[in-house]
């Protein structure tokens, strides 16, 4: 078995535990430990392979105190759903939240039939997206929820493209067209507002489905002593917008009381420093206009944002 690392004193003990293997200044083991001490010990968790999956699982020692199943990139909801099941007909299933968590790979691409299958069926799952824009774990690749203009090795700046040309894919929506009755967007940057949409998901019955902003250093070029600043600057300049849909309306938005340029978001990051050279203006213009769209579709400007 596992040997769980854990505080001698239990009344420090997290459910996800230190010793796990994540890079300094990692936002998505932020993110990790906040949903789960949300959640609780009445948890499964499912995990895509991913960088979650590597840094809190080298044998022989386990990051969770809760039990963890690991799938493949492609079917983690399939396997959570399987879970799901089962705990219906042991007579279990209000008794225990099923948890099925991926990266942005193995959400919006790899993973993304098995999670259209999942919400459509309607499985009591919440799904939760640890999304730091890139396939981080196996070389910092592109993948459909890379920002447009960021830099990864397979989205290089070159002369004649400048990063990724493609936009952002909005799976929020794409949730919400499922009929998915919660649906909610949060960063690690507020970790009050993450526990308690984490919390509310659990509380409804039906497929639901979370998406956290989780800063990378490694991917996104960053010092690590700048991941919370950056995750509040993705929401503060409206290129990440946090919202919440219930029943497919819009029923709640983190609003800015002061929106900042996008340029306070994007200069620490090395994966955008080629926006900020003469061939870069014009792409630098299109991703401030993104934002701005932001601001105008959810309504984000008018109240103190977090």
């Amino acid at each position: 078995m596992p040997k769980v690392i854990a505080p001698r004193d239990p009344k420090e003990w997290s459910l996800f535990t230190a010793g796990h293997t994540a890079c300094a200044g990692c936002g998505q083991s932020l993110g990790a430990r906040l949903v789960l001490n949300a959640a609780g010990p009445r948890t499964i968790l499912v995990n895509a392979t991913g960088c979650l999956e590597v840094f809190t699982t080298r044998f022989p020692s386990s990051a969770w105190r809760v039990p963890w199943l690991h799938s493949l990139f492609e079917n983690a909801s399939a396997v959570g759903s399987g879970v799901e099941a089962a705990l219906k007909a042991l007579g279990k299933a209000d008794d225990v939240n099923v948890i099925v968590q991926g990266g942005d790979g193995g959400t919006a691409d790899i993973g993304f039939g098995s999670l259209s299958g999942m919400f459509e069926r309607g499985h009591n799952i919440l799904y939760v997206c640890y999304d730091n824009e890139a396939y981080m774990n196996t070389g910092i690749q592109r993948s459909g929820l890379t920002p447009f203009a960021a830099s990864t090795t397979t989205s290089p700046v070159g002369s004649e493209v400048l990063g990724n040309t493609t936009g952002k894919k909005d799976l929020p929506a794409i949730a919400v067209a499922h009929g998915v009755p919660y649906v909610a967007t949060t960063t690690v940057a507020y970790p009050k507002d993450l526990e308690k949409k984490v919390k509310k998901a659990l509380s409804i019955k039906g497929p639901k489905y979370i998406q956290i902003l989780v800063p990378c250093p490694l991917g996104w070029g960053h010092d690590t002593a700048l991941t919370i600043r950056l995750a509040r600057l993705a929401v503060q300049s409206g290129i990440f917008p946090v919202i919440e849909v219930e029943n497919g309306k819009l029923t709640s938005v983190m609003r800015i009381a002061r929106k900042v340029p996008v340029d306070e978001y994007l200069k620490p990051q090395a994966r955008f420093r080629h926006l900020f050279t003469p061939a870069g203006r014009e792409e630098l213009a299109r991703v401030q206009a993104l934002a701005d769209a932001n601001i105008e579709r959810f309504g984000l400007l008018g109240a103190r944002a977090g």
